[in-house]
């Protein structure tokens, strides 16, 4: 009878100690920090159940025009992970991450193994497409691009699925290494992302199928990606770069591409000034729409990625029809 008394207590203190334990580690995942709503989405999605990753360009904002918050420092400085596409698409967090994020392990994931990269687009209207493969190029065999400058690519990296599911694998990759107690967790939500990702994309083919060879003018040239990977016609952009105000030329350009290609839609962006849109339509038989390639108009989360591609192939089934 003693014995039994002296071992009951025993066990119930190993339990409770391992229990304990165990609670602690789950509860303590890494400070993770990520760029843009896109690239958060994915991040999100293989930490669900271990923790939520911190967002820098939030609400409404684009990573082309955005300028560092004190709460966006104070985050950096507490990363043990950063997650950013790189400093062609986030060129506002190059300097502040090697001052403020020393201490962090930095994931460019334009440099993921198995990235396929596309080339800009020179001009307002686009030439026929090019189906060569001298135009992409995979991240992992060369990054010369980085030697000559940040633009030497579209850095819209995951309007492809295939490419998300690239940067979804360096994602957990590196998870697993900063947080090996919660490893198993992260691989099996890589898995059930991937198995996402490939039913979207087979989703979106469909969708896009009844209008994808009808040509449309976007605001700026952000989609290669997604017209790479569904056939998609993309006749001309009104700018390369939000940031700059196209001129008079270049909007004359677009509005004699409209005419010549019988182009039936012309989408803005949420972020940016509408008028612009309203000038090149002025006078053809083109409507407006609108799309949203950097997620500005949707909650963060998980499921943004998703509400994002499905959004994009939408409105463009929507306008084209």
């Amino acid at each position: 009878m003693t014995m039994v008394k002296t071992i009951l207590p025993l066990a119930a203190s190993l339990l409770f100690s391992g229990l304990f334990s165990g609670t602690a580690l789950a509860a303590d995942p890494p400070n993770v920090v990520v760029s843009i709503k896109p690239i958060h989405s994915l991040v999100a999605a293989i930490m669900e159940g271990v923790g939520t990753p911190d967002l820098i360009v939030d609400g409404a904002a684009s990573p082309h025009t955005y300028a560092l918050k004190p709460s966006n420092a104070r985050a950096l400085q507490g990363a043990k992970v950063v997650f950013w596409v790189g400093p062609g698409m986030e060129a506002f967090l190059e300097k502040p991450l090697s001052a403020l994020g020393a201490n962090a392990l930095v994931v460019e994931l334009d440099k993921a193994p198995g990235i396929a990269k596309l080339k800009f687009r020179e001009g307002g209207p686009f030439e026929a497409h090019d189906d060569g493969d001298e135009h992409a190029e995979s991240a992992g065999h060369d990054h010369d691009d980085h030697d000559h400058g940040h633009e030497e690519f579209d850095t819209h990296l995951w309007l492809d699925p295939h490419n998300a599911k690239a940067m979804a694998a360096e994602i957990t990759t590196t998870l697993v290494a900063a947080d090996p107690a919660n490893a198993l967790t992260y691989e099996a939500n890589q898995k059930a992302l991937d198995d996402r990702l490939d039913a979207l994309d087979a989703e979106i083919v469909a969708t896009v199928a009844p209008v994808k060879d009808k040509p449309f003018i976007v605001f700026h040239d952000a989609y290669q990606y997604f017209e790479r990977r569904y056939g998609v016609h993309v006749a001309g952009s009104i700018t390369v770069s939000p940031e700059t105000i196209p001129g008079a030329e270049r909007v004359s350009e677009i509005h004699g591409k409209l005419a010549d290609l019988g182009a039936t839609c012309v989408f803005a962006e949420p972020q940016f000034e509408p008028k612009l849109v309203n000038v090149v339509i002025e006078g053809t038989s083109a409507k407006s729409g609108v799309l949203d390639p950097e997620a500005a108009t949707l909650p963060q989360g998980p499921d943004l990625y998703f509400d994002l591609m499905r959004g994009i192939a939408s409105s463009l089934k929507t306008c084209l029809s």
